[in-house]
């Protein structure tokens, strides 16, 4: 799988490994999912299910290059994207996780010439016959020369090498992470509320250089804001999330979440997890985590 078709630097993040098309707008695409990974860890066991946000994404971005004839060097933006897992088949084996995922795109978008601008994707990923996760998410797609004009503010000289200061990070244990260099963010002092910790050094989460916070950073920053206000770290079950405008890299970013259900045990809690940037809402989310472990 050539790395540039899911817009990766680094083979080793590359999650896809092969694709074929079934119908004029069904594909299916095998992946794996390693047994460990620098950021993509375990949890209660499970895959991270941000893992399996990842391949999504990337399956999107697939599809949009070998199979729509977008060019390499277009920009792919994730207007939303939604991930739901099965515990019991997510869990970490011996091996490797082999995973074959049905895909089915809608809402296909071209201009008058053909050229794809957009797609909405819906996925089912298979790990040995069994349905271990869904979601989807729809794309826009930009050719260089616009995404030019509708960043020129921010593409200055030297834009994207520019490095943001670098926050004080959230105590690892509290959103549930063990490194300091894996946090997203940095407490405010005020409950509920954070401000995103963007380290354009990460070698996962900025794999490349770009002008704007990568959609994972955020998704990122929603589960450990949830981890934060359940006072846990399990398994999230579910996210949806939506990306309403670019999150800049060098202006602070604020991140508030709060519980909107009461708990149900048997289901887990349900946080909202907002981002707001220069006085507007750049990201909204909604994660589900499961119940606690005995």
């Amino acid at each position: 799988m050539p790395k540039e078709f899911v817009h990766r630097a680094s083979v080793a993040e590359v999650l896809l490994t092969d694709w074929a098309r079934v119908e004029e707008s069904r594909f299916t695409v095998a992946a794996q999912w390693p047994r460990g990974h620098s950021f993509f860890s375990a949890v209660d066991g499970c895959h991270d299910p941000l893992i399996a946000a990842e391949t999504i994404r990337q399956t999107g971005i697939l599809l949009a290059h070998a199979e729509f004839g977008v060019p390499l060097g277009h920009h792919l933006l994730v207007e939303d994207l939604d991930v739901q897992v099965r515990p019991r088949h997510v869990r970490v084996g011996l091996v490797p996780a082999s995973l074959e995922i049905d895909v089915r795109c809608s809402q296909v978008r071209r201009r008058r010439g053909g050229a794809l601008t957009g797609c909405r994707i819906a996925v089912e990923i298979y790990r040995e016959g069994h349905l271990a996760a869904t979601g989807g998410g729809s794309f826009t797609c930009i050719a260089p020369a616009v995404y030019q004009r509708l960043r020129a503010a921010r593409l200055t000289e030297n834009a994207q090498s520019r490095t943001p200061t670098l926050s004080t990070a959230q105590p690892p244990q509290s959103v549930g992470r063990t490194s300091p260099a894996d946090v997203v963010l940095s407490p405010t002092g005020l409950p509920g509320r954070w401000q995103l910790r963007v380290d354009t050094r990460h070698p996962v989460l900025f794999d490349h250089p770009v002008d704007h916070v990568p959609g994972m950073v955020l998704l990122e920053a929603a589960r450990q804001a949830t981890a934060a206000t359940l006072g846990r770290a399990c398994l999230p079950l579910s996210i949806t999330s939506q990306f309403l405008r670019y999150t800049e890299l060098d202006t602070p970013c604020t991140i508030e979440a709060h519980r909107t259900a009461p708990p149900n045990p048997e289901d887990g809690d349900t946080v909202e997890v907002t981002a707001e940037q220069d006085g507007a809402a750049v990201f909204r989310s909604t994660v589900t985590m499961a119940p606690p472990t005995e």
